[in-house]
């Protein structure tokens, strides 16, 4: 029995946790539960790419990487006032601040600057949008609730384009060290 409260008070202490066991609580062995925990992440992951790409547009030393935050700055603020109000709609609470494990990842680069603040924020935009396609395209396959499915597909094209973008600028970044060594 203590095990459990001492859990729960942890799950409290982040902000996705307690989304999460608030969902838990409301939708326990229903068919939408799953697409509650998607809808958590979601919003988790949107709420990071949209911090990060702000605080991208003050450090970064690249045009090219202030022009790729703009755009995960604008995109995600769109997709996340679709899914706050979709969430909305299904009775879904969502994070209102960023997951520990995400505050760790904006903490962590938040205390980079110049071309290694560049470096490793388009490392994680790579390594993010990747392990997003993943989820995006199984909620859109395997989802239960047929409108957060639809959102989820509907998002796939721009994450694989973000993907493209971040890979784009990961290799000009990189390019303009190299010439900047020599």
């Amino acid at each position: 029995m203590f095990t459990g409260v001492s859990c729960e008070n942890r799950k409290t202490d982040d902000s996705k946790k307690r989304a999460e066991a608030q969902n838990e609580k409301k939708f326990n062995d229903s068919k939408i539960e799953k697409d509650a925990d998607f809808a958590v992440d979601a919003a988790d992951g949107n709420m990071l790419e949209l911090q990060l790409g702000t605080l991208a547009l003050t450090k970064s030393s690249s045009s090219q990487v202030k022009q790729f935050a703009q755009m995960m700055v604008d995109e995600h603020t769109k997709a996340n006032n679709e899914l706050n109000a979709l969430a909305q709609q299904k009775h879904i609470d969502l994070p209102t601040v960023l997951g520990i494990d995400h505050q760790k990842k904006y903490d962590d680069l938040k205390g980079k600057t110049g071309n290694e603040f560049d470096q490793e924020y388009l490392d994680l935009m790579v390594k993010d949008h990747k392990a997003d396609i993943r989820e995006f395209e199984e909620e859109a396959k395997d989802g239960k609730d047929p409108e957060i499915k639809a959102w989820a597909s509907s998002k796939v094209p721009a994450l694989h384009h973000h993907l493209d973008e971040a890979e784009r600028a990961q290799v000009a970044v990189k390019n303009d060290d190299h010439q900047g060594r020599k």
